[in-house]
């Protein structure tokens, strides 16, 4: 952890000030420590050069184990593709001139894909995730100078609001217990004047029959390393059987909403190994989460209005991708 994070850490709930007491520091980076609020007594661990503001076992368990066993599976710089810098330009379309020397906030990390594409713009990144990926975005951002790095609740976010220039939240807001109360949350961080991104999942009055939803009520129960296995055990036939009925008009588009197997047979410049693992890893990430719930543009909207955004545009309605000034 650098030391000029201090200058805006706050208590997450409180938000009052921190105190830094440090165990070990090498050079800039405070390595170990702990972070005290005299108001409210309590006291949060900085691990690994992380402070930690998440409690161990909470609903993104299965996140951070997934993105600690796939953690390069989206990283482009590992992967040598060029997709998720493509998707951050689609979704929030923030160039180097946008974000440079601006303070950012990722909430939802995740292993760090699309933190990589704002770090390489410039920006003063605050990348934030409430499970133990952060670790493996940790990994992948150790060689921007740029990054801080955080454990938090997207609920409990442990800055002043209206600190951030920029803030997104890329797939994400679905994965929460209260999605439309996350929306308001991250938007109250970004500054008056400030920009906003989300992408979460959009729902259809059919979207709950898809064949995800209707295997997740057991699936999430399983284990994360017993899931994976059974995903494991049956991609080998699954992945060639998806792999030419997805492609068929009209009835691969019913065979993805009913079976619960993410292949994407249409996304260019993938290799038939990068869309297996990624078919592995989807496939898990969408089987294991805790919570669920996809937003209508509408239901969006009124969280955008209930956090004093001023304007917003849809660039999709489904999925709900959305771009706007608070």
């Amino acid at each position: 952890m650098n030391r000029r994070i201090l200058a805006f850490l706050v208590e997450p709930v409180t938000h009052s000030p921190l105190r830094l007491e440090v165990v070990e520091e090498h050079e800039d980076s405070i390595e170990e420590g702990r972070l005290v609020c005299d108001q409210s007594g309590k006291t949060y661990p900085i691990v690994r050069g992380i402070p930690r503001f998440a409690d161990q076992g909470n609903y993104t368990e299965s996140f951070g184990w997934q993105w600690n066993q796939f953690r390069d599976v989206q990283i482009d710089t590992e992967t040598g593709g060029q997709h998720s810098r493509e998707r951050f330009d689609t979704e929030a379309g923030w160039t180097e001139v946008d974000l440079k020397d601006k303070w950012v906030l990722d909430a939802g990390c995740g292993a760090g894909r699309f933190a990589a594409i704002a770090a390489a713009r410039g920006a003063r990144l605050v990348a934030v995730d409430y499970s133990s990926a952060i670790d493996a975005a940790a990994e992948t951002l150790k060689r921007f100078d740029n990054v801080d790095l955080v454990q938090a609740s997207i609920h409990e976010l442990p800055f002043p609001r209206g600190h951030f220039d920029f803030a997104y939240c890329i797939g994400v807001i679905q994965h929460t217990p209260d999605p439309v109360g996350a929306v308001r949350g991250v938007v109250s961080m970004v500054k008056l004047g400030g920009h906003f991104c989300f992408t979460i999942y959009g729902r259809r009055p059919w979207t709950k029959l898809s064949g995800k939803y209707l295997l997740r009520p057991v699936t999430k129960r399983m284990s994360k390393e017993a899931l994976l296995r059974a995903i494991e055990s049956v991609m080998p036939v699954a992945f060639p059987i998806t792999d030419v009925l997805y492609r068929v008009p009209v009835v691969g588009k019913v065979a993805r909403f009913v079976l619960p197997i993410s292949n994407y047979v249409d996304r260019p410049g993938f290799t038939r190994e990068r869309r297996y693992r990624e078919a592995v890893l989807d496939t898990f990430d969408a089987l294991s989460p805790q919570y669920d719930s996809p937003l209508t543009a509408d239901e969006t909207s009124r969280a955008l209005r209930d956090a004093a955004a001023t304007s917003w545009t849809f660039r999709s309605r489904v999925p709900v991708v959305v771009e706007g000034t608070r």
